[in-house]
């Protein structure tokens, strides 16, 4: 758990096909305390896989998205051509105080995700 009052989010991408972390992926952390969801940071992940440097959310955020941008990184490690899904969204619920670790478990099809600790 963060502190009293912080909730913090943290990832980190496991290339399936490869068996090897997902380095240079532009990951974005968005908030919403109502209907519409606010940009609030930009990070990319280092070469073991991990976002270490995503923002606190801000008090009042209900719900949060990590957009991961899979695309480029598939074009580069895969030889499948076009990224089946270019992009990996991923909503989930808060609540204030809590630590959110969500890893992605990524191939060129498919992509699972869950709540790590």
């Amino acid at each position: 758990m963060s502190s009293e009052g912080t909730t913090s989010v943290s990832t980190h991408i496991l290339d399936t096909s490869t068996g090897s972390p997902a380095g240079s992926v532009t990951v974005e952390l968005s908030a919403s305390t109502g209907d519409h969801y606010r940009a609030i940071g930009h990070s990319t992940t280092d070469p073991d896989g991990r976002c270490k440097d995503l923002p606190a959310l801000p008090e009042g955020t209900t719900h949060a998205r990590l957009t991961f941008s899979v695309e480029p990184y598939l074009a580069r490690s895969q030889a499948a051509g076009a990224a089946f899904f270019p992009e990996v969204a991923v909503t989930f619920a808060v609540t204030p105080g809590e630590h959110y670790h969500l890893p992605l478990l990524l191939n060129p099809f498919g992509y699972s995700v869950y709540r790590g600790s």
